[in-house]
């Protein structure tokens, strides 16, 4: 252990600037997501967490299949793609994959969607009482976190 906190450090000091430069970014436009079924995703997505639909248009890079969005606030979206007949199978960890999303909430609708999560029997893991771990009907997973943007479990991650 002593030997990767030593590595964290050394990357710290060559990375971490005082003077950090502004992103050429201005934000995340969408990730985008695989699922098996659209009225599934969207009935979960927007009825459980709260996302509104945004809009459903055909995938350029597929025929028959749809793209469709939900705003997750801030100007931020939400996207999944469906390959009917593809039969993609299960969603899958795996090394060098998607691990989770983690989407922050207003304490207040964290407390709302823990209830809605609870009512529909979905299974999630509680962390340190502001962070909750579940999968969505396709199995990815999903996080969501009441923690201020840019900030986790007390500490400033931006």
């Amino acid at each position: 252990m002593a030997g990767i906190e030593a590595e964290r450090e050394r990357l710290r000091g060559e990375y971490l600037t005082q003077e950090r430069a502004g992103s050429t970014a201005r934000g995340l436009h969408h990730v985008a997501v695989l699922c098996a079924d659209v009225e599934t995703t969207i009935r979960f997505y927007q009825g459980v967490l709260g996302f509104p639909l945004t809009e459903i248009v055909g995938n350029r890079d597929y025929e028959g299949s749809s793209h469709f969005f939900f705003d997750i606030g801030n100007g931020n979206l939400l996207a999944f793609f469906d390959f009917p007949g593809l039969e993609l199978g299960p969603y899958a960890e795996v090394l060098g994959g998607l691990h989770h999303m983690a989407i922050s909430m207003e304490a207040e609708r964290w407390s709302e969607v823990k209830g809605r999560l609870d009512e529909a029997g979905i299974e999630y893991l509680e962390e340190s009482g502001t962070s909750i771990y579940f999968r969505d009907p396709d199995g990815t997973r999903v996080e969501l976190i009441s923690d201020p943007l840019g900030e986790m479990y007390g500490l400033s991650v931006l």
